[in-house]
Parts: C-alpha cells; structure tokens; sequence
C-alpha cells in the first residue's frame, strides 16, 4: 500500500473533527505568532506588538482547548497518535524540532539576534525586577507561559483525574511562583537571584564553594537561609521525601523540567524509546553525570580549602566543561528541542544528575513502587506507549510484577490510561515492595485510584 494510500486510510478511521471556533482560534494564534515574530525586528523592539502577540495567541489557546476538549467526554483519547504527523515524526514534527533547537541555539551562542525581542518586554522586566530585560529574562517568560497555558491544557485533557487536577496545578504553581516570580522579586529588592525549587545536583552551582561564599557575605540573613534551605533540602530533604513518595514528588510535582515535560511536552509523551538499548544508553550516560557533578563539587572544595594550591585551575574547568556540555547543550538544546523527535523526558531520563540522584533513592530505599494485575491485564499497550521514560509497563502488568525502576518519575499516566485498573500507584512497608500483587498487604496506602 503506498504512502497516499494509507494517509487516505488514516482519515477513514479518524476524520478531521476540527470545527469553525477550532479553526478560528488556530488562525487567531497564527497571527498572534506573527505578531510576537514581528516585533523582534526593530533593534528597539515594539512593545505593542509583543503584548498584543501574547495576548492573542494566549486567548486563542485557550479557545482552542476549551472547544476540543470539552466538545467530548471526559477521559484519555489517544487514537490517532502515531498517524499524525505532529506526534508520529513527521514534519510537523521534524520543523517543530528544528524551529525549538534554533531558538535555544540562538539563544545560548546568538543573542544578539534576540535583541529586538528582549527590548520588547523590557516593560514587564522593570515591573518585576526593576532592571531592563536580558536573554534569560527572555527565556524564563516563554518558559514560564509554555508551563502554564500547556498546563490549562492538561487540566482540560486529565479533568476526569483528581490526581492529575492537582498534580498539574502544583507545577504549575512552582514554576509560576518559586521559578519566576520569587527570584525576579529577590533582584527587584536588591538580594541575590535564587531559585528555591530547584536543589543540587540539579542547579549544581548551589553548593559550588564560590556561590555559597557569595550568598553567605550578601546583606541580611536571606543569603545565609539560601544556602541552609539548599544543603538541607539537598542532603536530607530529598532521601527523607523519595523514601516515602519516590522520586515522584519532585520530577513530578516540583522540578520546572518535569514541569515543562508534563505540560508541553505532553503530546510526545510516547514517542520515548521502549528499546532495551536505549535503557542502556540511559545507564551508561545519567550516572556518569551524576558522578561528574559529585566530583566536580569536591574538587571545587578541595581547591577552596587549600586556596587552589593543589588542583590549580583544574577543577574551575571541570565546571565550565559541566555547565557547557550538560548545563546548555544537553538540558537545554537536545532536552527541550527533541521533544517532538524523542520525546518530553529527554533530559530527565538521560542526562538529569538530580533524576539519577532520586532514582538510586528511588530503587534502593524507597516504600514507592507500581503494584499490578496480571489477571486483569487484556496487553492493550497503552502503558508501555503512554510511558515517557520508556518502561515497558505492559510486560510488568503481564507478569503480575511490581513496576519498581529508577527511571521512573511516577507520573501516573499509565494507570490513567489502563481500561482495566491493572496499574495503582502505591506506597507500602519495604518488606512487601518487590512481592507480586497477590502477596500485597492490605495495609498498603493506596494513594492513586
């Protein structure tokens, strides 16, 4: 059967249901693009264009997945998704990719093409920070949009899902309130930029030797309660929170990056590798970083004790290796621009230090785990195809197994998905975690329906 053949195929089984508001609010975001697009151009910037962009593509989106989503019942429709050519590789995909790698490209190497752009937005800068706006100001606004419109997305999409209503309302309230507007307001009040969602070895820097030394010498105590917030959290905190929620209450709930994934990243959610190599590529590379950070940070230490009389300059360039290579290239240009090509949890399952830190918890120390049941498994797939960290959910539930891995970032989605209720997300004594679901105990907290 040819290519034509099966398209025409394809729209038999699943016709374009777009209606007129659909269309006109997809027509109305165009133009509200283009806007946004036209006022970078002017080496001053056009704020009209820029806040009228917005607003406009902002209403149009929200149009959009009103009418789509409530037009229907509530509940998980994932038909079609590999015969679209936005969610199945195709060029859509390929050019979403493209256009979200150059701008972080651009962005990171080129901002002063960006220039017209920042200029635009100055308003909103000096508003919040009381400084003009910069690139990364820039980024944390589109970030911060993308996290939160996408968000409104998926309270319409999972509105059948208590767990999932509230799961998206916290990242969005984290990335909204902890990522953006607390450390714009920090700058705004003349204290240092901090960022108090994100812990080491993510934002790897905060315990780094020369960012606690210069938070402890700022003004006040705010600096000295950064740095106490960062070490406890970081060292205690998190063992403490994944012995008892897994690694889910932050990749999850908490983390911007898992944010962004859960969100925006939402509509690529299958297109994760399920292969056995990939889960070995994601071994051979996440631990690896993690170490690099870990040891990064104590050659730091080790230099600052001894006034860099025994490492010299070597561990200063263990640092400027880390933050280029995995802080920009791998975070940012490969972990957001292979969304549509990948999938949303690129970063997050091969290259997040604080994913590997969670996950070694996670596996080894954790009351988490996915209980199933075999007996009522019917291996429709949907699991293993709806799994962004690429676990084969399905050959667990088959076995009747607890689904126990350090990828995994309990999302819940495979449970959501499941027509059967084979999958629960559960918190249980230590003793019974890798027993099949027969032998569960009935004390057991279940925790998702």
């Amino acid at each position: 059967m040819t290519s034509s053949e099966l398209n025409s195929a394809a729209n038999l089984h699943f016709p374009d249901k777009t209606d007129w508001l659909q269309k006109l609010a997809l027509s109305s975001l165009g133009l509200g693009l283009l806007l946004i697009f036209i006022s970078g151009f002017q080496a001053k910037g056009e704020v009209n264009f820029m806040v009228t962009g917005i607003a406009l593509a902002l209403v149009a989106l929200l149009t959009y997945f009103f009418r789509t989503y409530l037009k229907t019942q509530p509940g998980v429709r994932i038909n079609g998704i590999w015969l679209r050519s936005s969610t199945s590789r195709g060029l859509i995909a390929w050019v979403t990719g493209v256009f979200l790698t150059g701008f972080y490209v651009v962005l990171y190497w080129w901002p002063g093409l960006m220039t017209g752009l920042i200029r635009s937005i100055d308003p909103l800068s000096y508003f919040i920070r009381g400084i003009e706006a910069d690139r990364w100001f820039l980024y944390g606004t589109f970030y911060t949009l993308a996290v939160v419109i996408m968000g409104v997305r998926a309270l319409f999409k999972y509105r059948h899902s208590t767990y999932h209503i509230i799961r998206t309302l916290s990242v969005m309230f984290f990335q909204l309130v902890l990522a953006y507007l607390i450390p714009y307001f920090l700058i705004l009040f003349n204290q240092p930029e901090f960022y108090p969602s994100y812990f080491w070895p993510l934002k790897y820097d905060y315990l780094f030797p020369g960012t606690v030394d210069y938070l402890i010498k700022t003004p006040g105590a705010l600096g000295v309660f950064f740095v106490f917030w960062t070490a406890v959290i970081s060292l205690i905190g998190v063992p403490v929170l994944t012995y008892f929620f897994g690694k889910r209450w932050y990749c999850s709930w908490v983390c911007g990056c898992g944010g962004l994934a859960e969100t925006a990243g939402d509509p690529y959610r299958h297109l994760s590798d399920k292969s056995r190599k990939a889960w070995q590529w994601e071994v051979a590379i996440i631990y690896p970083v993690l170490g690099f950070i870990i040891l990064t940070t104590l050659l730091l230490w080790v230099n600052s004790v001894t006034g860099g009389g025994i490492l010299g300059g070597l561990s200063n360039g263990f640092s400027q290796t880390y933050g280029f290579f995995i802080g920009s290239i791998f975070s940012g240009v490969i972990g957001v621009g292979f969304y549509p090509i990948m999938g949303s949890r690129v970063w997050c399952r091969f290259g997040c230090p604080m994913a590997a830190y969670l996950g070694i918890l996670q596996k080894h120390f954790s009351r988490f785990r996915i209980t199933t049941n075999g007996g009522q498994c019917i291996s429709c797939g949907n699991c293993s195809n709806y799994c962004e960290m690429g676990i084969d959910v399905r050959w667990y539930a088959q076995q009747g197994q607890p689904i126990i891995r350090s990828s995994c970032v309990g999302c819940g989605m495979c449970a959501t998905v499941c027509p059967r209720g084979v999958l629960n997300l559960e918190n249980g004594p230590r003793q019974d975690r890798f027993q099949p679901t027969a032998f569960i105990s009935s004390e057991n907290v279940r925790i998702l329906k």
